[in-house]
């Protein structure tokens, strides 16, 4: 487990709370517990990373409106659905809600310990791709107006050549625009330079 990671219990039921957090620490895992979805929320922008797993029935704020209220947050911290005998149809839902697993009670202590590393995994993933787009966001907003309209040519696969020529410059001016470009942006290459730019239009579009 990565320091600073939590598991954040949420549970209406004290035992099952206290069951899991038993469970989690005997593992060596940290965790927190709520009592609601409610209590969870309100500090949501202040919980450290790390995964959720909620009940998906409690009294007001149900672990379906949990999923509702973290995507429109969004907030890309994965949750782990418990649900009782009947509730497959709840479990199905929450899976389109972005759910990344659901476990039916009663559960195997080690069916909820895979589930959480996996979801810790993928939390950590998330987190270093946010990381990543957050330091391409900054290179890109170090660059003047007309690197930026170097770049656009160059990401669109025009040679130096045509990008002068749109621009009204020299190629040889281009070519000085490039290499800033490339410095800014620390790019190794034209293609890891292109998959900076890739990557960081394609988060936009999917936010």
């Amino acid at each position: 487990m990565a320091e600073g990671e939590v598991i954040h219990v949420i549970d209406d039921d004290e035992a099952m709370r206290d069951s899991l957090a038993f469970l989690l620490k005997a593992c060596a895992l940290d965790v927190q517990t709520y009592e609601s979805a409610d209590a969870f929320l309100s500090g949501l922008n202040d919980r450290p990373r790390g995964c959720v797993v909620t009940d998906i029935r409690m009294p007001g704020m149900s672990g379906i409106d949990l999923l509702r209220a973290l995507a429109e947050a969004k907030h890309d911290m994965p949750v782990i659905v418990i649900t009782g005998h009947g509730d497959i149809p709840l479990a199905v839902e929450a899976m389109k809600l972005g759910a990344f697993e659901f476990l039916e009670k009663p559960f195997e202590d080690r069916r909820i310990l895979s589930a959480i590393r996996s979801a810790l995994e993928r939390s950590r993933e998330v987190g270093q791709r946010a990381s990543e787009i957050s330091a391409i966001a900054e290179r890109l907003a170090s660059l003047s107006q007309r690197e930026r309209q170097v770049l656009d040519g160059l990401v669109v696969g025009h040679p130096n050549k045509t990008i002068a020529f749109d621009l009204g410059i020299s190629p040889r001016t281009v070519e000085v625009y490039r290499a800033n470009v490339m410095d800014k942006m620390q790019a190794s290459s034209l293609s890891d330079l292109v998959r900076m730019v890739l990557v960081c239009e394609g988060n936009e579009t999917g936010a």
